[in-house]
């Protein structure tokens, strides 16, 4: 069956006073629930030069990892995962309409990771990442809900000017400042010995794809290897909170589909 090893890490860096990174997870009781259920991970980041940046993060977790382990048995994660996401904007922009929170305003990036059997489904807005790591090489899962994102893609500036522009880290898409949000939804499946990283910006910006993969695949206590790679961003730099969580692949369970059930494979 499915066996994941899991840690996180978080710092405030060496500039900001809190935290407005947010982190949660929802870790299954049984094999059963781990085969009806499964495992979830997901990372916020509140949006700097807003009200309430760390409202909004911890608000978001907190709604998509309950409303996970609420989901009903079964239920497919591709579909379920943009759902919980919707739930959780719909949650923070509501905190905008508390009296506590009236004239404030906040946004959140999201990214969430749920997996089952073999597979791994991620959905995010923003531009909070998931990397999966196999082989000693890590790939971009997710691509940043940015503007200057989408110019790169427009083939208008290069991947390394986007890299370095002031602007990249202008969003086009956030949690809370709408009603309704657009999230994307990836699924890959899983290895034994792969290792998924989720990510705010403060690892991301500073942290290349090869030094990641290098940190990911050592062959260290996984506490070791949260904290290496956010005191890694932060010696780098510092200059935000940084934020990470490692899932390992120990093990998974390959099964089929039909008629939208699951089987599995003989071996």
């Amino acid at each position: 069956m499915l066996e994941v090893q899991f840690s996180q890490a978080s710092d405030f860096g060496k500039v900001r006073t809190n935290n407005e990174d947010a982190m949660g997870s929802f870790i299954p009781a049984s094999r059963q629930q781990a085969r009806t259920h499964g495992y979830l991970f997901a990372v916020a980041d509140g949006v700097g030069g807003m009200d309430l940046g760390e409202v909004a993060s911890a608000k978001a977790i907190s709604v998509i990892t309950e409303e996970f382990e609420k989901a009903q048995a079964g239920t497919m994660l591709i579909s379920l995962l943009p759902r919980l996401i919707q739930h959780a904007n719909a949650a923070v922009h509501d905190c905008t309409l508390a009296p506590e929170y009236r004239g404030k305003k906040m946004a959140t990036t999201l990214v969430a990771c749920a997996l089952r059997y073999d597979q791994a489904i991620v959905s995010h807005i923003g531009d909070s990442r998931c990397y999966l790591v196999r082989n000693g090489k890590a790939k971009q899962i997710t691509q940043d809900h940015t503007w200057v994102n989408e110019q790169r893609k427009m083939g208008l500036i290069s991947a390394s000017e986007a890299a370095e522009s002031e602007s990249r880290h202008v969003l086009i898409r956030s949690l809370g400042p709408e009603m309704f949000v657009s999230p994307d939804t990836t699924a890959v499946t899983l290895l034994a010995g792969d290792a998924l990283v989720l990510c705010s910006d403060g690892v991301h910006d500073e942290l290349k794809e090869t030094e990641l993969s290098v940190i990911v695949s050592q062959n260290k206590n996984i506490d070791e290897i949260a904290r290496e790679l956010v005191a890694r961003a932060v010696e780098i730099d510092g200059n935000d909170n940084t934020t990470a969580q490692v899932i390992r692949i120990r093990s998974v369970e390959q099964i089929g589909m039909y008629r939208g059930r699951p089987y599995r494979l003989p071996t």
